[in-house]
């Protein structure tokens, strides 16, 4: 059984006190907001995160979060899990950025069908990572993710690749079609870049997933459910270029095996 915190407690910090308004415990720390109701998990999770430099505050259950934010309190990244008790993650998402809470947000949960995934992107988070990819991997997105927030927008970048209209800023996870950005999550960007690097060349359904995800991993039902998933991805990549740019067809399909990006010679001008 669950033990409820005290509501004015706002959250149990796992290695220090809490922190007050606008306080943002250590500069060079990135701070971590996680909301999970299992009081074991947060605790290992938290320490975990800590021991790779992360400043960690974990809260029970969503109106704890918001009341954290309510008193004024700040995070470089949210973590939720999709199970709460008061309310899904991808609702206490939704709820977050209607109070004006705009700090990225990663859903963690053991969920790890298809249609969850989509619909966590959807709703704007930026990351779905299932429980069983582990704390570093949960580390290293959740720091990409930290990083690419604090930087200004126009400051320079250790990388810049441009292929026509298009430019990806890799440190940040950016994506920019005709100066403007397209407003791609991480999983998008990584599925862009990879069929910028091969552009001209159809990167198969297999590759595309295997660079958001890992070597081998399956998703959906059957071996090949995993196409469903690159598919949505794609299709909802389309669709915020063709927000930018109805005429965009770049991205052409290959059945039954991939996708590849156009050469930019083909593009009609």
């Amino acid at each position: 059984m669950t033990t409820m915190l005290e509501r004015s407690s706002f959250a149990k910090p796992n290695s220090a006190p809490p922190s007050q308004p606008n306080d943002r415990l250590d500069e060079d720390n990135i701070h971590i907001a996680l909301v999970d109701d299992d009081d074991d998990f947060r605790e290992v999770v938290g320490a975990e995160l800590g021991d790779y430099g992360f400043a960690v505050t974990d809260f029970q259950d969503g109106p704890f979060l918001l009341d954290y934010f309510g008193a004024g309190n700040s995070a470089d990244v949210i973590i939720l899990d999709w199970n709460l008790p008061t309310l899904p993650g991808i609702d206490l998402l939704a709820q977050l950025r209607r109070q004006g809470v705009k700090i990225p947000v990663i859903i963690l949960t053991a969920l790890s069908g298809t249609a969850y995934e989509m619909a966590a992107l959807d709703r704007g988070a930026l990351d779905f990572i299932d429980k069983s990819r582990g704390i570093p991997v949960l580390a290293k997105r959740a720091r990409l993710i930290a990083e690419a927030a604090k930087l200004p927008p126009d400051m320079p970048t250790e990388e810049v690749i441009e292929y026509g209209p298009l430019k990806l800023r890799p440190r940040l996870s950016r994506a920019y079609w005709q100066d403007v950005d397209v407003g791609l999550t991480v999983t998008e960007f990584n599925i862009v870049r990879r069929l910028i690097e091969h552009a001209g060349d159809h990167v198969s359904y297999r590759a595309i997933y295997d660079c958001v995800h890992h070597c081998g991993f399956i998703a959906g039902s059957g071996e090949d459910g995993y196409r469903t998933n690159v598919r949505s991805s794609v299709k909802r990549i389309r669709n915020k270029f063709r927000a930018i740019d109805a005429g965009f067809v770049e991205i052409e399909n290959f059945p039954a095996f991939g996708y590849c990006w156009k050469p930019a010679a083909s593009v009609p001008s």
